[in-house]
């Protein structure tokens, strides 16, 4: 094979390769560019987390302009939702009657978020944009908590992020956010005791400090009082010395 022939097929195999390579770039684009909702650290059944909504703007020529996020009531509806405040955008939270009331550190809860809702501020093509959240109580009894979203752009465009994903099939095509949920942290009933503990070690460093300063005080008055004495005692040794001489020389 001649070295033309060589350049020639090493620079086909390069352009598939290109070729290849951008295709992957493009199929994976749309993926990344779903509404997601992100914890922030553990998210555990029946516990409190935080969680960042995020929204990338998919358009060139748009910005978004307004998220809605909803709950979900019926199924597993969260007590407490609040959203943490984001420059530029003001939230509003609407709240839902629940069917049956909820009863939390023995306060019956008669209503839980529906959705909030931001408008005011905009993510400009090329941007994103997240959403802080505190979240919970969360569900016991659920793997995952679906959070349906609304996009909307400023040229009245919408876009629903609604379809909840189904394990085992293909992805929707507006897919909902989903956060997963890890497994039920412990109750924490051992945790006074070991408080307990703790504290009583710190009483016994502050105990062995307490004393440590009490020897070093004494100590220090000690060594004071030898001190003193022996000045007292050179100075009557002079004393002597100088009565000594005086003797002497008379």
């Amino acid at each position: 094979m001649t070295a033309v022939r060589r350049t020639t097929r090493l620079s086909r195999l390069a352009a598939v390769s290109v070729a290849s390579a951008a295709s992957v770039v493009l199929l994976a684009g749309p993926a990344f560019a779903h509404v997601s909702v992100q914890p922030v650290g553990p998210a555990a059944k029946g516990g409190y987390a935080t969680v960042n909504v995020k929204v990338p703007n998919e358009r060139d020529n748009a910005s978004t302009v307004k998220l809605e996020v909803s709950f979900p009531v019926k199924d597993h509806p969260l007590t407490s939702v609040m959203p943490q405040a984001v420059p530029g955008w003001t939230a509003k939270v609407e709240k839902a009657d629940l069917e049956k009331p909820l009863k939390v550190h023995g306060k019956e809860i008669k209503q839980a978020v529906s959705k909030i809702t931001w408008t005011g501020g905009k993510i400009a093509p090329g941007e994103f944009q997240q959403f802080p959240l505190s979240l919970g109580q969360l569900p016991e009894d659920a793997d995952q908590l679906v959070l349906k979203a609304v996009q909307t752009y400023d040229n009245k465009e919408v876009v629903r992020w609604i379809e909840e994903p189904k394990e085992g099939q293909p992805e929707p095509q507006s897919p909902a956010p989903v956060l997963k949920l890890t497994a039920a942290a412990a109750d924490g009933h051992d945790t006074p005791a070991a408080d307990d503990k703790a504290a009583k070690a710190d009483d016994s460093h502050d105990g062995d400090e307490k004393a440590t300063a009490a020897a070093a005080d004494s100590s220090d008055t000690t060594a004071r009082i030898l001190g003193i004495v022996g000045i007292v005692v050179g100075v009557a040794g002079v004393a002597f010395g100088v009565l000594a001489g005086r003797r002497r020389a008379a």
